[in-house]
């Protein structure tokens, strides 16, 4: 069972990064819960976790090296296969695998809509897809390797530019 401590930082589906900034028991329906108070580093939402069903809902700890590393090699696959489907069957489509939570689907999402991009004009809410996926990448990554989000961002500037 994953195990958060208050001050770890953890990722929540399609938000993004997220301190634990309180462990709370709560009684809920005569019986006592334990949760998670999760601060989204972006937008300062606040969350509430159940401990117990943290993996269930897709809370996960910050990538390692390795997976970062992984996810530069998914941004710089060229050979693409891109399904003559229309825009709201892909957005869709796009949509579930962010809700994953998976880095590696907001990267394969970031990779399609970017190559997509060069090629057609995207829908507005494709346009806010890609820009959310960056988003949670940059995020993520900023934090897994400490770098500041202008380096990451020149990463992934320099993968796209090859």
């Amino acid at each position: 069972m994953l195990q958060f401590q208050v001050g770890d930082k953890a990722v929540y589906p399609a938000q993004g990064v997220a301190e634990v900034v309180g462990i709370e028991t709560k009684e809920i329906g005569g019986r006592l819960t334990s949760f998670y108070l999760l601060r989204i580093l972006d937008s300062d939402m606040r969350i509430l976790v159940p401990t117990d069903k943290a993996h269930q809902v897709g809370l996960r700890k910050v990538a390692s090296d390795e997976e970062v590393d992984d996810i530069f090699g998914i941004l710089r696959e060229k050979e693409i296969r891109m399904d003559k489907q229309t825009w709201n069957r892909r957005y869709r489509g796009f949509m579930e695998k962010i809700k994953t939570g998976s880095l590696y689907e907001v990267a394969e999402v970031f990779r399609d809509l970017y190559h997509l991009k060069s090629t057609k004009t995207l829908s507005f809410g494709e346009r806010r897809m890609l820009d959310t996926a960056k988003s949670l990448i940059v995020k993520e990554v900023s934090i897994a390797r400490n770098w500041t989000e202008q380096r990451v961002e020149k990463e992934l500037d320099k993968v796209f530019s090859c």
